[in-house]
């Protein structure tokens, strides 16, 4: 069975459940919460995606995306996201910027998500455990080495990294 989704009108009322793959198919409005976690340095931890994604398989991406799960808040799933995906728990999230209604398009999809972001700071890499279904690895980048990476050669990331990251003021890319 696949995963199901809560889908929302434009006015953020719920309508009801539907398949992942329908919520994609026919860009209904559902819920996410992204996770940028940084070092004490100020370096981004960027995950790259499995290879057997649906959406942009092997590109590098935020640190955690979860799409929550029904009747979940923002934050628990930001939390639960850190736990399935890195293997972290006991990590302060912060929310960065407000709600967002933000919508992406591809080949075969539209992505329309209302999306809550949060910050926090993990010392090292030293208590990530990744898990191998969703992600082939991490690492942390300085933030300039990545919006240079993002100019250079934007294929190797996903089409929302670049501009979440421009959004919330830590990179200039465009």
């Amino acid at each position: 069975m696949q995963e199901q989704f809560e889908w929302f009108n434009r006015a953020g009322e719920l309508q009801g459940k539907v398949d992942r793959s329908v919520v994609h198919s026919q860009g209904l409005w559902h819920r996410s919460a992204q996770v940028f976690a940084f070092n004490p340095a100020g370096q981004l931890l960027l995950q790259q995606r499995a290879a057997d994604k649906d959406l942009y398989p092997s590109l590098w991406d935020y640190s955690v995306g979860e799409h929550l799960q029904p009747g979940e808040s923002f934050l628990a799933g930001a939390k639960r996201g850190l736990v399935e995906e890195l293997g972290l728990t006991r990590v302060q999230l912060e929310p960065v910027g407000s709600l967002r209604w933000v919508e992406q398009q591809g080949t075969g999809y539209i992505d329309r998500e209302i999306q809550q972001a949060y910050r926090c700071v993990i010392p090292d890499l030293t208590n990530v455990q990744i898990d191998h279904v969703e992600v082939q690895q991490v690492a942390f980048v300085d933030l300039a080495v990545l919006a240079q990476n993002l100019r250079d050669d934007p294929g190797l990331y996903t089409p929302w990294l670049a501009e979440d990251l421009q959004v919330f003021g830590w990179v200039d890319v465009f």
